[in-house]
C-alpha cells in the first residue's frame, strides 16, 4: 500500500504555506490520489499501473503548487476583506437603520433647517448616534487589521450603500422605459429622489465620517491571527 501523504509531502516540499495549512493541503491531495488509485484498482487495473496513472494525472507538481498557492491567496484575500470591510460596514448600516426606525417609532421627527430649495432635514438624535456607529465601524475594521482607507469605508458604508441604491435607479429606469416602449419620466423621478435623498446621504455620511476618523488616531490592538495574516 502506497503512503500517498508521504509522496505528496515530498513533491510539495516547497509549497509556501503555514505548516498547519500546508499539512491540510497535503492531506487533501493525498486523499484524492488515494481514492483515484483505489477506483482504478476496483476496475481491475494492476497496482503499479494504477499508481502510475494516478500520479500522471497530477501533471507538473510545480504548476499544481502554484495553482494551490494562488487559490489560497484568493481565499485569504476574500476572508480578510470580509472581516475588514463587509462585516464592520454591514454592522454600521444595520445599527444606524435600526436606531432610526426606533426613533421614528418613539415619535422623534427630523427638523427642517434652512429654507427654499436649500433646506435640509436634520435628525439630531440620529446624527449623534451616527458619530458612535461610524466610530464603531472603524474600530471593528481596525481590530481586523484594516488599513486607514478601509476603516473610512467601513465607517461610511451606510451612506455609500444608499448612494449606490439611488444611482442604480437611473439605469434600471432607462431599461424599463426601453423594454416597455413608454416614456415613464423615470429619470425625472429618480433625479427628484436623489435630490431629496441628499438629506439621508451627505449629512449622515459626514456624521459617520466624523465618528470614524478619530479612531485612526488611536492605536488599536489587533487579534493575534490578524497580525500573522498581515505579515
Amino acid at each position: 500500500m502506497r503512503d500517498w501523504e508521504e509522496i505528496v509531502r515530498e513533491q510539495m516540499a516547497e509549497l509556501a504555506l503555514e505548516p498547519e495549512e500546508k499539512a491540510e493541503v497535503i492531506a487533501e491531495v493525498a486523499a484524492h490520489l488515494e481514492d483515484t488509485c483505489e477506483e482504478m484498482r476496483r476496475q481491475g487495473i494492476a497496482e503499479e499501473e494504477a499508481v502510475r496513472r494516478t500520479l500522471s494525472q497530477t501533471g507538473d507538481w510545480k504548476v499544481l503548487q502554484d495553482r494551490i498557492l494562488a487559490a489560497k491567496r484568493r481565499e485569504h484575500f476574500m476572508g480578510t476583506r470580509a472581516r475588514q470591510l463587509w462585516v464592520p460596514g454591514l454592522l454600521t448600516m444595520i445599527l444606524s437603520v435600526l436606531f432610526l426606525m426606533m426613533l421614528q417609532k418613539l415619535g422623534f421627527q427630523p427638523r427642517l433647517i434652512g429654507g427654499g430649495p436649500n433646506a435640509i432635514l436634520f435628525h439630531t438624535p440620529w446624527m449623534l448616534s451616527l458619530l458612535l456607529f461610524g466610530a464603531l465601524g472603524a474600530y471593528v475594521s481596525s481590530r481586523a487589521g484594516g488599513s486607514r482607507g478601509t476603516m473610512v469605508l467601513a465607517s461610511v458604508f451606510p451612506a455609500l450603500a444608499l448612494t449606490g441604491a439611488f444611482l442604480s435607479m437611473f439605469p434600471i429606469g432607462f431599461a424599463i422605459e426601453r423594454i416597455m416602449g413608454n416614456d415613464l419620466a423615470f429619470g425625472f423621478v429618480a433625479t427628484a429622489l436623489l435630490k431629496d435623498g441628499i438629506d439621508y446621504i451627505v449629512v449622515p455620511g459626514a456624521a459617520l465620517l466624523a465618528g470614524g476618523l478619530p479612531v485612526q488616531l488611536f492605536p488599536t490592538r489587533r487579534f493575534p491571527s490578524q497580525r500573522v495574516a498581515s505579515n
